[in-house]
């Protein structure tokens, strides 16, 4: 086999699906595209907006940015009150922490320098312990009675405020955006039966959101059992750790997890280990 070599492959994701399925054809898989959410705003900016005035008034001492799109977010309910060159000068005046790559982009195109980097796979685990060597290594950062705002995405992360909580820091969460299910479930309720019938080779997640949301609709349609084992049957690929914890809540171990937490090395490392990864699966699955 060469790559996925015609083999179906699942991809939940919503904003780059078109640019997935291009990724599962060139390495030879069939794509079946069912995009599994959809972002929206929160109907209400009041804790954004509650943010930046508390921000501009010097009420913080450290800003965590865990996501991209949460930080454009936050800038664009800034600026209905405050000019983007009042906001950035007052994040300039903190310690700013961003997650990922992604924060860190939107960050620097306003000339703002993160205060650390977190390394791969950039889950909260990395965030924490890269704030640890932080308190650890430099007399001027601290989280004993620091005022934290964390910038939260999709829903919060209990373990994350907690490990801020614990080690002394108030922390005030920033939601900005949510996520709901796509205004057309109609091809997700298609993948969920192929699912059950076990006509999918392989799945790709790429965000837990798609777990969850995947779980729920089969769940509505009373296939939730069924779909478990056609998961079971096939290639199950989480783009990281974050993404495998929310599979494994529901009963499903992720077969990969890519070297880097990027789609492009998602798709690739799943070619390259379908042809092994099937033969072991089904063969385990035969003989359970």
């Amino acid at each position: 086999m060469n790559g996925f070599s015609g083999l179906r492959v699942l991809a939940l994701e919503s904003r780059r699906a078109q640019e997935l399925a291009k990724l599962v054809s060139n390495y030879g898989g069939d794509p079946v595209v069912a995009p599994a959410m959809r972002e929206v705003p929160l109907d209400s900016n009041t804790e954004a907006l509650s943010f930046a005035e508390a921000l501009l008034a010097g009420k913080f001492d450290i800003v965590v940015f865990l996501t991209g799109v949460g930080t454009r977010a936050v800038l664009s309910v800034a600026e209905t009150r405050y000019s983007r060159e009042e906001f950035v000068a007052a994040l300039q005046r903190v310690k700013v922490v961003p997650r990922g790559p992604k924060p860190i982009a939107v960050l620097r195109e306003l000339g703002i320098t993160p205060s650390l980097t977190v390394p791969e796979p950039n889950t909260w685990r990395e965030l924490l312990q890269t704030l640890d060597q932080a308190v650890n290594s430099s007399p001027d950062f601290r989280l004993r009675g620091a005022r934290i705002a964390l910038q939260e995405y999709g829903v919060s992360n209990p373990e994350l405020i907690a490990g801020l909580t614990e080690r002394g820091g108030m922390v005030t969460r920033v939601p900005v955006y949510q996520w709901a299910l796509p205004h057309d479930v109609a091809p997700l309720q298609s993948a969920i039966k192929e699912l059950a019938a076990g006509k999918i080779d392989a799945v790709l997640f790429t965000t837990g959101v798609q777990v969850a949301h995947l779980f729920q609709v089969a769940a509505e349609m009373k296939l939730e059992e069924a779909m478990r084992q056609g998961l079971r049957r096939a290639i199950v690929a989480s783009i990281g750790p974050t993404t495998s914890e929310e599979l494994q809540r529901k009963g499903i171990r992720p077969d990969l997890e890519p070297s880097h937490p990027k789609m492009g090395f998602l798709v690739k490392e799943t070619a390259e280990q379908a042809a092994a990864l099937l033969s072991k699966k089904r063969q385990g699955t035969a003989s359970a």
